[in-house]
């Protein structure tokens, strides 16, 4: 567990990508089985305890320090588990070792309500800061390390020499603690196979197309960049699964999609409705904000199902009756991807239509109209690329719709999280009603440069108000020049708006607070 603590601590200081390529590859090179498994897992996400929830650490801490001075600790750190590992008191008595993550992992793992504080305090009575901080952060769910799933699977890869490709068209068929995938890296296995189950396979991702750029229309096919989420519709062995991006299963939220298919399908996930425009022969559909009434429900509503039908715009297809698909170039994919079509339900897959354009001014000004259709931009694919997993130079391109933008006025900030939980970094702004009122429109936390960030953090703590919690609110006089994808109606906040995407681009020292954006100028730009 110290170890693999030392490697949470060097990642969450280590900026450089490659740097922290090394730090994970000589890790799961050197750390003998299952610790490198459960810490893989740890890193790209896969490992789910959740077995501790804040109020038990908290009542932990309640026995054994003063209240007032945790409460004022918590607030000066910003971030409960770093708090928490300074504080926690060493055990009397000799010690035991600490223990291995295996030996963590498997008592987290299907802990009871009853049993967890006697577990969670002699795993912490056994560890040191370091190791305590990385205890909380697993068993809460909360590890964050500057590391992204992809990121952790390219470091593995790289410290055996693999293919990181090919290490992600296994990865959705294996569990924690990864063993076969060890084997395998390690040349004592050959390389596990998916077996006749559906998984994930990785999506082919575009670049963005630089400003000024052009393309040559008789090598590339443009079609509409839909504003839904990108997922895959995979069926094998008699059964159909639902992923997501990230390959999450979301098979549970969406069971009228789970359809029997000879195919791969890879779409954008929309609903039926109005908000975003009819485009290239397919009628309108339902906006991103009607889709989010469906994502996350783990078993939705027989009404939510109805109001809110569900389909897949489809744009590619991975593999057909059983032979994969992805080696043949775009257009031989397309057009196998037409002659499927016609035999699927109509009312839960349609193509994606490709967007005829005889020039390239022609085509800027179609994508110059996707802000009025409410859909997101264009999409540039070569005719001749194959699927590759990830985002290969030159193959495709998405040249989105610009943003849009709002002066907006700083209400509240909170601390951010790893290497900026001392600084306040996550901003909400407000917009004024028509009485006055500073109501808040978002929420953002990037954007901005390090020395932006420092101003902005000096600001909050000299022009706080009031505190609740971690959160301060500051004096309403800070004009934020705010972008966004989109904005959207909303009954769930308090301004009636809800912004997609926001993110600072500019702090306006020169502009005062009362001249900031209205709530009426804002509910113009909303789709």
């Amino acid at each position: 567990m110290e170890h693999f603590a030392r490697l949470l601590d060097a990642l969450t200081f280590t900026r450089s990508r490659n740097a922290k390529l090394r730090l994970i590859a000589d890790y799961l090179c050197a750390t003998p089985d299952p610790d490198r498994g459960w810490a893989l897992a740890a890193l790209t996400g896969t490992l789910d305890l959740k077995a501790v929830q804040p109020a038990l650490l908290k009542a932990l801490m309640a026995e054994r320090l003063d209240a007032t001075l945790f409460a004022l600790s918590h607030d000066f750190v910003g971030d409960m588990a770093e708090t928490i590992s300074l504080l926690w008191p060493d055990a009397p008595g000799e010690t035991p070792a600490p223990p291995a993550l295996d030996e963590v992992v498997r008592q987290l793992s299907g802990l009871s309500r009853k049993d967890a504080p006697a577990v969670v305090a002699a795993l912490l009575d056994r560890l040191d800061a370091p190791a305590r901080y990385a205890l909380i952060k697993l068993a809460t769910g909360a590890l964050r390390a500057g590391v992204s799933a992809r990121l952790a699977k390219t470091g593995f890869a790289q410290g055996f020499g693999l293919d990181v490709e090919a290490v992600e068209e296994v990865w959705h068929g294996l569990s924690p603690p990864f063993e076969p995938l060890f084997q395998w890296a390690g040349g004592a296995a050959p390389q596990p196979t998916a077996g006749d189950v559906p998984v994930f396979r990785p999506f082919m991702l575009a670049g963005p197309l630089e400003d000024g750029a052009t393309l040559d229309l008789a090598d590339h096919a443009a079609e509409w960049k839909w504003d839904g989420i990108r997922v895959q519709l995979v069926h094998a062995g008699g059964q159909t699964r639902l992923f997501s991006r990230t390959g999450d299963d979301i098979s549970g939220s969406f069971p009228d999609l789970m359809l029997d298919l000879p195919a791969t399908l890879d779409g954008e996930l929309l609903v039926r409705g109005e908000g975003q425009g009819a485009a290239g022969g397919v009628d309108a559909s339902g906006s991103f904000n009607a889709l989010q009434q469906r994502l996350g429900r783990k078993a939705p509503a027989p009404k939510l199902l109805a109001e809110r039908p569900a389909f897949i715009r489809v744009y590619d297809l991975l593999s057909h009756a059983g032979e994969d698909l992805r080696p043949l170039p775009w257009a031989a994919r397309r057009d196998r991807l037409e002659a499927l079509l016609p035999a699927l339900d109509p009312a839960r897959f349609e193509l994606s239509p490709l967007v005829e354009a005889t020039s390239w001014d022609e085509l800027a000004a179609l994508r110059a109209q996707a802000r009025d259709a409410a859909i997101e931009g264009l999409m540039l694919k070569r005719r001749d690329a194959p699927y590759m997993a990830g985002r290969k130079v030159g193959l495709w391109f998405k040249w989105k719709r610009d943003p849009l933008t709002a002066d907006c006025v700083l209400m509240y900030a909170q601390r951010g999280h790893g290497r900026r939980s001392s600084l306040y970094s996550d901003f909400t702004f407000g917009c004024w009603s028509e009485d006055g009122q500073l109501l808040p429109v978002g929420k953002a936390y990037s954007g901005f440069t390090d020395a932006e960030l420092a101003m902005l953090d000096k600001f909050v703590r000299a022009q706080t108000v009031q505190k609740f919690g971690p959160v301060r609110e500051v004096e309403k006089s800070l004009v934020l020049e705010v972008a966004f994808d989109s904005i959207h109606a909303s009954t769930r906040h308090k301004s009636g708006l809800a912004m997609r995407f926001p993110r600072i681009v500019r702090i306006r020292f020169d502009k005062p607070a009362l001249e900031a954006d209205t709530l009426v100028a804002l509910l113009k730009l909303a789709t």
